[in-house]
This record gives structure tokens, sequence and C-alpha cells, in this order.
């Protein structure tokens, strides 16, 4: 669908901002409306059965499209319009290839993983990781024999090879799954160091993948495929739907990387409603803008909770030191800080209880990257499930509290964080 539609004006590409406005799509398909009906069914009809047959074909890789051969609309648990348009605008923001929407942004990761590695290989990945995502690769993964070795900030190449050696022996990483910025400490990690760790794992038999989960940067402070990753994964739940009311997620790269991944969705089944599709690419009109007064807004949160004396530790990629090591990375590898902040308050738990608490324009809740401010503690909220020792080791503690600036006026938000800190 994306090849008919035309991205330039008198030979200059358009900005992603711009054509999220109508790519993919022309009102006269669907009589003349502006914007992109819901397509709410089940399944499309054929125009015969020998039309059907080709479909199917296509479909299930018993044949390669012919040149200007389209899949053909079969059944929306293989495709469906509002996906397919939305998909190609996805694709625009990191000049991917091909993109795929998903139930939710675990649905994203796990049916990446699952399709990209089977029972004796092992995963590299980065540490912390979004509750989810840990109990995935702790539990999940080693019960279907995948092997899992943990790469925590600050290590170096050599560090981290050696752990692969003395965890899995002379076996190589299948993929390496990173999460830049870490949920929910904010840290960097090096995704060109990860593609170079990756092409030395690689054979000529197997290619090691590098998958990004994006979701607290992404798709405007950072582009991992440019940077060397294979795959960028997304909780759409986040920024790209950015109001609090779906549920979804997303996973892009190369045509080659996507398409094991997209024929394990179909058999699995989870990809995004025609309705969620529909809700997104809604909200994909006002990301850039969102996602700019987030970041406006959090820089100057982030400011005033560095010099309030109740607050002991600010993490926020805006505020990293020049000398600290993950500087470097942020400066080459991102294109703003954006709107998530960790902090520790002075004290602990019960301390941080009080705080959020005591907040009454900031809602108490977890996800994040919507319009409205969130504030949650991950110790025992999202990644309450994570092993104690394994949080403590992280920095994922009992001060700690996870922040997500919304679009609201910035004063507002430092007269109810200021208010709340009263009560610690």
């Amino acid at each position: 669908m994306r090849d008919e539609y035309d991205d330039t004006i008198d030979g200059k590409h358009l900005a992603p901002e711009s054509l999220m406005m109508g790519y993919g799509y022309h009102p006269e398909w669907s009589e003349g409306a502006l914007k992109s009906p819901i397509f709410q069914t089940s399944t499309f009809t054929f125009t015969s059965a020998e039309q059907g047959k080709r479909f199917f074909e296509i479909a299930c890789g018993l044949r390669e499209a012919a040149e200007g051969e389209d899949v053909g609309l079969i059944y929306s648990r293989m495709n469906n319009p509002d996906l397919e348009i939305l998909e190609d605008r996805l694709t625009l923001w990191d000049g991917a290839e091909r993109a795929l929407a998903f139930s939710s942004g675990m649905a994203a990761i796990a049916t990446t993983v699952l399709a990209h590695l089977q029972a004796g290989d092992v995963l590299l990945h980065t540490a912390p990781l979004y509750g989810g995502t840990d109990h995935l690769v702790k539990e999940i993964l080693p019960a279907l024999g995948i092997d899992t070795v943990e790469w925590e900030p600050g290590m170096a190449r050599g560090e981290i090879e050696e752990r692969v050696a003395a965890r899995v022996g002379a076996r190589r990483p299948g993929m390496i799954l990173m999460e830049t910025p870490a949920n929910p400490t904010n840290h960097l990690f090096d995704i060109e160091l990860a593609a170079a760790i990756a092409d030395g794992y690689s054979t000529s038999e197997r290619k090691v993948l590098v998958a990004v989960d994006n979701t607290f940067l992404g798709p405007v402070w950072q582009h991992p495929l440019q940077h060397g990753a294979d795959i960028v994964i997304y909780s759409a739940t986040k920024y790209i739907g950015g109001h609090s009311d779906l549920i979804a997620g997303a996973c892009l790269g190369s045509c080659a990387s996507i398409a094991p991944i997209a024929a394990l969705r179909s058999v699995l089944g989870t990809m995004a409603s025609p309705w969620t599709g529909w809700l997104i690419m809604r909200s994909l009109e006002t990301l850039d803008l969102r996602m700019r007064k987030q970041t406006e807004n959090a820089q100057r949160v982030a400011q005033f909770l560095a010099h309030h004396p109740k607050v002991r530790l600010v993490k926020y990629l805006g505020l990293l030191d020049a000398a600290d090591p993950q500087h470097e990375i942020y400066k080459r590898q991102c294109l703003g800080p954006g709107a998530m902040i960790s902090f520790e308050i002075e004290g602990g738990e019960a301390e941080s209880y009080r705080f959020l608490n005591a907040l009454k324009l900031v809602h108490l809740a977890v996800s994040l990257g919507s319009t409205e401010s969130l504030a949650e503690h991950p110790a025992t909220m999202t990644h309450a499930g994570v092993d104690p020792e394994e949080k403590a080791k992280l920095g994922v503690g009992p001060a700690l509290v996870r922040l997500s600036v919304g679009v609201e006026r910035a004063d507002d938000i430092v007269l109810d964080l200021g208010q709340a800190l009263e009560a610690v």
C-alpha cells in the first residue's frame, strides 16, 4: 500500500510529522472520507475462487508475489486496511522497511523473540528490564530451553563476552535484546556496541540480531536502526498511543528480519485490532507535538527535583554530567532527553508512599508516555515480580519513584510535586 503514496513535493521528502496526516491512504479509496474508516470486519470477500487461491499462495509463502502483485485482503488476523496503513506510517519515523502492529507491547516483544530463537539458543539482554519483559526472559524463555545472559550497565565488551562464555560456554547468542533507556532507571546502553558484539557472534549461517525496545525515547528522540540495530520494538500503548486509552505494540526493521515475526504473529494471533489501529493513526498526528511538549516540561521538572532537599538523586538524561560515561552514549545515540524521570526520595518505601499518596494533579498509576503525568513506585508495582536481589543490584530500590511527565503546564506539575514532597 505504501508504494501508492507519494512522500515528496518537488522532489523533497516530507518529514514524518507531516506524513502522519495521510501517508498510505487516499480519500478516494473510501468515498472521499478524509480519515481512513475503521474496517471492523473479520473477513474479506474474494471476487473469485482463483483470486482467493492467489492471495493464500502469497500469504502462506507458497510462492513469491509477482512484481506489482499485492497479498490481498483475506482475514483480519492476517491483514486489515487499518493495520496496513498504520504500519506504513510507523516505518517513517525509524526509516524501517516494514512494521507490524501488535495487541500489546509484550505481544510485540514475545513474538519477536520467539520468532528468532528456539530451544538451545541463547539470548543476551540488558538489565534492568520492564517487569513483564523480565518475567519473559527469566521465567518463560528458560522453560522453553532458551538460556539468557544479563548485560548490566557499565559493562565493557570484554566483560560481556566473558559473562557469556562463563554462562553458556562456546555457544553464541542468537539475539541481543536491549532496553535503552532502561525502565525504570534510565540507564543507557550502547546500540553500536551491541551491533559490534552481534557481528562478532554472527556466522555465515546465522546473523545475530539486535532488537531494541525504544519505548522511553522513540520514535522522536532515538532511532536505533541508524546505530546498527536490526529490530525496533515499542509498547505503542505509551508515547505512540499517548492517551491512556489503548493497549498496543509494534516492531520495525528490514523485510528479512520482520518476515518471521509476521508469520508467527498470524499463527499466534497477536496483532492489534482494527479499532486500535485507527486510534493509533489518530495519535500519530500529534506524536511529535506531544513528545516535544512533554520533554520541555520534563526538563523543568528535573531541575526542580534536582535542587529539592528531600530528593537525593535524580536520574534524567537531560541532567547527565559531561564526565559521566553515559553522557557520551547520550550525545551520540539520542536526539533528546525525553520525559521519563526517576528519582530517589530521602528515606525509603514509607516516604515514597507518602509522596505518591499526596499527589493531586499527577496521577498515581503505572504506564507512561500519556498526555497526563503519571507517577508510580517501581519496586512494588511495575517491577514487583523482579527478584529482590536483582532490584537492589540494579538500583530499583524502595526510595525510587518513576515519573512520566505529561503535557500539563510545567509550573502546575512542579507545584503538585512540591506540595507532595512536603508530606515526606
